[in-house]
């Protein structure tokens, strides 16, 4: 194959934008209503719809609304939470910032998802919840995972970051747990640059967050300030900063819209991609559970030295050089100085994720890429091993 640059840099999880956003966001800006307005209702409204439940409430992002998820669990100091160590930061952070102690299970070294036995070995007095995390947009085994909960008197928190169009045994992803969390970010599958959205089992817990997450105040801001006349409010918790704008949703009601279409079109990447590196030195992401649906976020392959002749960091660094943009999802958490330095973890005691972490490499999936892009894709890729 030729040994070339390509001609412009292709940059990781850029979005699909069409039309129809920007003019969403323009009539944004002339209406004058910026923040949190009518918009955000329709966007909650929406995505409640496809997910088939009766409510959800946006917020600035999945962090945010993981944070108040765990915070209406009434976390109480020394309370533990298991999750998994293959996630971005935000996942513990958000059980630090609610009072827990996070707790790492290992994952299935096949699907990179929370191991339920590993959960299990981990359970003591003190667990409070599980969040299981939908890693890439493959659904956790969500019947074993609720058996625990059941049998130890536990809550769930999903964590559905990368799982918008996430099925499991034909229930929708976000709706098995207490509470679901997704996000919006701008790599996401649906994008309003940043964003998030809460889906809860009991709607007094919706209301509660929705309070929770404008400062604590009993009445939010376009109704206090639309054209029915001013509405005083009443501050009846200690409350955050996290509402979304409307200018956010004013992008996210099309992007939503359009999640089937664009789910096609990844899946006509990711079957590209199957296709192109069969038989290659590589771990590739393993077939999708039988009556599951994959969201198909992220297509992570595997670079063993051993296997392939080149670390993973350099294989980084070949990509780059070939103008593809990659990513690393994730470095597993107990490689972090913060997490070791507060709470003694180690990359040994999470061999599965550790070795998953030192691998792994996210190589480009989006709506937006044409064939053009996949073929830069996938010459890049052998150039890296062959270099």
């Amino acid at each position: 194959m030729p040994v070339r640059p390509k001609e412009r840099f292709l940059v990781f999880g850029s979005p699909r934008i069409e039309e129809a956003e920007v003019e969403e966001v323009a009539g944004s800006l002339r209406s004058g209503w910026l923040g949190t307005g009518p918009k955000v209702a329709r966007f909650e409204r929406d995505f409640a719809a496809y997910k088939q439940v009766n409510h959800a409430a946006a917020f600035n992002s999945c962090t945010a609304a993981l944070h108040l998820s765990l915070v209406a669990l009434g976390l109480e100091p020394g309370d533990e939470v298991i999750t998994t160590p293959l996630t971005f930061c935000a996942t513990v952070n958000a059980i630090i910032h609610a009072g827990g102690v996070p707790v790492l299970a290992d994952v299935d070294p096949v699907t990179m998802n929370l191991d339920p036995e590993a959960v299990r070995q981990r359970i003591t007095p003190r667990t409070k919840a599980i969040l299981p995390v939908h890693f890439a947009g493959r659904p956790c085994d969500m019947d074993a995972l609720l058996a625990l909960a059941d049998e130890y008197g536990l809550r769930i928190v999903e964590d559905c970051a990368h799982a918008i169009e996430s099925t499991y045994k034909g229930r929708a992803c976000g709706t098995f747990g207490d509470f679901g969390c997704f996000s919006f970010y701008v790599t996401k599958n649906v994008v309003t640059g940043e964003g998030g959205m809460v889906l809860a089992r009991r709607k007094e817990d919706l209301d509660r967050i929705k309070v929770l997450g404008l400062h604590g105040m009993s009445a939010d801001a376009w109704k206090r300030f639309g054209d029915e006349g001013y509405k005083h409010y009443q501050v009846v918790a200690a409350g955050f900063k996290y509402n979304m704008m409307d200018i956010q949703a004013a992008i996210g009601i099309h992007q939503l819209s359009r999640v089937e279409r664009y789910y096609e079109r990844r899946q006509q990447v990711w079957n590209a991609y199957d296709r192109a590196f069969a038989g290659m030195p590589l771990t590739t992401p393993a077939p999708q559970e039988t009556d599951t649906r994959h969201a198909l976020h992220l297509y992570s392959v595997l670079v063993d030295e051993a296997r392939t002749g080149v670390s993973r960091d350099r294989f980084l660094q070949r990509m780059t050089a070939e103008n593809i943009g990659v990513g690393v999802h994730y470095l597993g958490l107990p490689e972090q100085p913060y997490y070791q330095e507060r709470f003694g973890w180690r990359p040994d005691d999470t061999p599965h994720a550790t070795r998953i972490g030192r691998q792994t490499v996210s190589l480009p999936l989006s709506a937006k890429l044409t064939d053009t892009d996949i073929q830069d894709v996938v010459e890049a890729v052998h150039i890296a091993l062959e270099s």
